[in-house]
């Protein structure tokens, strides 16, 4: 089994990465400007060492120093390290230019693809793990496979180049060190391939934990009515202690590189330092060996190592940046919900014609409707919880297609006309009316960014709201948040005016006066009256979603749904003489009136 799985997961890593360096292309000359620098900085790293073992060279005795020498290879040190020091400096400026741009291309990418993504997509994944791979994750790429590259490219030159010094200067001692070092790089693959797994564990969890603290803040009222503290405290404990436990079994993994490597890198140094002292002794083998050859192996092979230390470090924050990297460009990988077909406007004449739909094929939801709703027909949709009265607006909305039979606009199959001519078509209001941050004008314009400032005030007192904005410190201009204490009647009748203000053919009403008081729910049935006056003559078509049958009465056809299937149509009246389903509903919610 595990020979199967390894392959797999390198394939998958080595797509990661060819992924992530196609989003770095663009931004090539700034990764080329850092390898450059790499590279310079490289050769003075390589130089210092013969430099210092030179001047160490020109100290022979206590009365045999050649101060003119030292003093000249110690200005040649000054200006190579001053020069390191630049050189790095504007490796790790470019690199971060350049690992910040590709970040910045993917969180674009997959915000665009969430955007456009499929409500299918979106539903059935954890908003807060949507949220954290567009910001936790897309950060940690730019902390390890794009910054770590240039360090890996760096050390890889300078031990390229201390192999190639140290074999002039004693070839014995430098394949010696060479011999061991494949110990480091065997101790850093094992390692990183133990804690690799660990890594992707805990970015998942990660996700888990970001959806958990979003459900609990978003929802902190009805956590505090329940008396659901304790419980959502010991829920999100539960998945923290999980993030800890992998957290520290990647880190427990990761962190065993560097002992491990320091042992075998102090080994190398001892063979080295304990070979150059029996070459200089001996005087034979590689050559003639002095305290300043001795002194320039020593460093380079202290030097040789820690290259290798500094890349098996980069491979911890590698493996987490890949397992992040996954995860957002997987989401920039998801393919956007077509929109193909006819620009079409809908008039407001729609048709089902034995429509089925589910969400789960297992689980059939809507079966087998039939429906003919001519232009400028008021449409109310009954029935109890579940029984798929929302699913049949989003099939409206063509945010989901049927699996089955047909939904016709003006007698055009909906799937031959663009979603967004669907979309642009109706107005919609839903129970949980959403409001952005921005001014009321905003807010209302939302729809027609274009509008004037006339047409947001008459948008505004057709939906009877004009006297609360008016009353507001800046009018119009007053910034609002949904956070900000506004009432959930005001956003409903905010979203009404949105509604208002782009005038389209067919309205949908979702159980928008479910959570507002009676006062309220008349001035949004007011505005929704004045929404479904005829414009230019033509009327207009709408869906009304409701429990409290008080605000369907006059409709021009109500429809009782059972468990995915019109059980009952009629007006209001026909209904009640029927004395069935929708006369039960009625007469429970009305009891008390009665009595």
């Amino acid at each position: 089994m595990k020979t199967k799985t390894q392959p797999n997961e390198n394939k998958k890593r080595a797509a990661t990465v060819a992924r992530l360096m196609r989003y770095l292309k663009p931004h090539s000359p700034f990764v080329a400007l850092a390898f450059l620098c790499a590279a310079i900085s490289s050769a003075g790293q390589i130089l210092a060492p013969v430099i210092i073992g030179r001047a160490v060279g020109c100290i022979v005795g206590a009365d045999d120093v050649d101060f003119d020498k030292l003093a000249f290879y110690a200005c040649i040190l000054a200006g190579i390290i001053g020069a390191v020091m630049l050189f790095q400096w504007l490796m790790n400026l470019c690199a971060q230019r350049a690992a910040y741009l590709t970040v910045r291309d993917a969180r674009r990418d997959g915000f665009k693809a969430l955007i456009g993504a499929p409500l299918a997509y979106v539903d059935s994944h954890a908003h807060g793990d949507l949220s954290a791979r567009l910001s936790v994750d897309a950060d940690q790429i730019a902390d390890g496979v794009v910054q770590g590259a240039t360090q890996i490219f760096t050390g890889v030159v300078t031990i390229a180049g201390t192999l190639a010094l140290m074999i002039s200067i004693n070839y014995y001692i430098a394949l010696a060190v060479a011999a061991l070092t494949p110990l480091s790089l065997l101790v850093s693959f094992l390692v990183a391939r133990g804690s690799h797994k660990y890594f992707t564990e805990q970015t998942k969890v990660r996700g888990e934990l970001y959806q958990k603290a979003e459900e609990t803040i978003k929802n902190r009222a009805i956590v505090a009515a329940y008396d659901y503290a304790d419980r959502a405290q010991a829920d999100f404990g539960a998945t923290n202690d999980t993030l800890r436990a992998c957290g520290f079994k990647a880190t427990f993994y990761s962190s065993l590189v560097n002992p491990s490597t320091r042992l075998i890198n102090s080994l190398v140094y001892a063979v080295a330092a304990i070979m150059g002292a029996l070459f200089a002794i001996k005087d034979s083998g590689g050559g003639a060996m002095d305290v300043g050859k001795i002194t320039t192996l020593l460093l380079f092979a202290n030097q040789f190592a820690r290259p290798l230390n500094e890349i098996t470090g980069v491979i911890t924050e590698f493996q987490t940046s890949l397992a992040a990297a996954k995860r957002i460009l997987d989401l920039a990988d998801v393919s956007p919900q077509d929109d193909d077909g006819k620009a079409l406007a809908p008039n407001g004449e729609v048709k089902l014609d034995g429509l089925c739909f589910s969400y789960d094929p297992e689980k059939p939801l809507l079966k087998n409707l039939n429906l003919d709703v001519p232009q400028g027909t008021r449409v109310a949709i009954v029935g109890r919880t579940g029984c798929g009265k929302t699913t049949l607006i989003n099939l409206l909305m063509r945010f989901y297609d049927p699996d089955s039979g047909a939904l016709l606009f003006d007698g055009v199959n909906s799937s031959d006309i663009k979603r967004s001519s669907v979309r642009g078509a109706f107005g919609m209001v839903l129970q949980d009316s959403w409001i952005f941050k921005g001014t009321v004008g905003e807010n209302i314009a939302y729809g027609k960014p274009d509008a004037t400032d006339d047409e947001i005030k008459a948008a505004a007192r057709a939906a009877y709201i004009d006297g609360w904005i008016e009353r507001l410190p800046d009018g119009y201009d007053t910034v609002i948040d949904d956070g900000d204490g506004i009432s959930q009647g005001q956003k409903q009748l905010i979203n009404i005016a949105r509604i208002m203000l782009t005038d389209p053919p067919m309205l949908i009403l979702d159980e928008a006066t479910s959570n507002i008081d009676t006062r309220t729910e008349k001035r949004v049935q007011a505005a929704f009256d004045s929404l479904l006056r005829p414009t230019d003559g033509k009327k207009k078509t709408g869906f009304v979603v409701a429990h409290r049958l008080s605000t369907i009465i006059d409709s021009d056809l109500i429809l009782v749904m059972d468990k995915g299937e019109i059980i009952e149509r009629g007006t209001h009246t026909a209904l009640l003489a029927k004395g069935g389903a929708y006369a039960e509903l009625y007469n429970a919610q009305f009891a008390a009136n009665v009595a």
